[in-house]
C-alpha cells in the first residue's frame, strides 16, 4: 500500500483541499509555493505510479477533477497560473502537482521548499476548498 493510498484511507493526516469518489486532492507538505497541491486518483490495488499507464477514462477524470483545483487554487492565492508537472518518481502512486505561479521559477524543483506551520497549511486548504466549485 503507498503512502497516498494511506492518506486517501486516513490512516496519514493530510491537508484536504478536495475529494470526490475518484479522486483527492491535498497540499503538498514540501511546497514550492503555498497553495502547492497534489492530485491523486483513488485507484484500486496495486497502484499505478505512471500516469501513461493508466486507463484513457481514468486519465481523463484525473485531468477534469484536477482543472477544477487548478481554478480554486488560482482564486484562492491570487496567483497569475497554475502550473502542472508530474514527476512520479518519489512516490509510488500516480500524482500531479498543481504549483501556483507567477513566475515561471516559482515552478523549479530545485527551489529551496517553503516550511509552514499547521495553522497557515490549515488555512491556505481551506481558501482553495472554498473556493472550488462543487464537484
Amino acid at each position: 500500500m503507498t503512502l497516498f493510498t494511506r492518506i486517501i484511507n486516513g490512516e496519514i493526516p493530510s491537508y484536504k483541499v478536495a475529494e470526490d469518489e475518484k479522486h483527492y486532492a491535498f497540499l503538498d507538505i514540501n511546497p514550492l509555493q503555498k497553495g502547492h497541491t497534489l492530485v491523486i486518483p483513488k485507484l484500486p490495488e496495486p497502484e499505478a505510479d505512471y500516469i501513461f499507464a493508466l486507463d484513457d477514462q481514468v486519465l481523463a477524470d484525473l485531468m477534469i477533477f484536477a482543472k477544477k483545483v487548478a481554478h480554486g487554487i488560482q482564486q484562492a492565492t491570487g496567483c497569475k497560473r497554475v502550473g502542472m508537472a508530474v514527476l512520479g518518481m518519489e512516490v509510488n502512486h500516480v500524482h500531479v502537482h498543481l504549483v501556483p505561479l507567477n513566475s515561471e521559477g516559482d515552478m523549479n524543483f530545485l527551489n529551496k521548499k517553503l516550511q509552514l506551520d499547521a495553522v497557515e497549511m490549515s488555512e491556505i486548504a481551506n481558501s482553495i476548498a472554498q473556493a472550488i466549485d462543487p464537484l
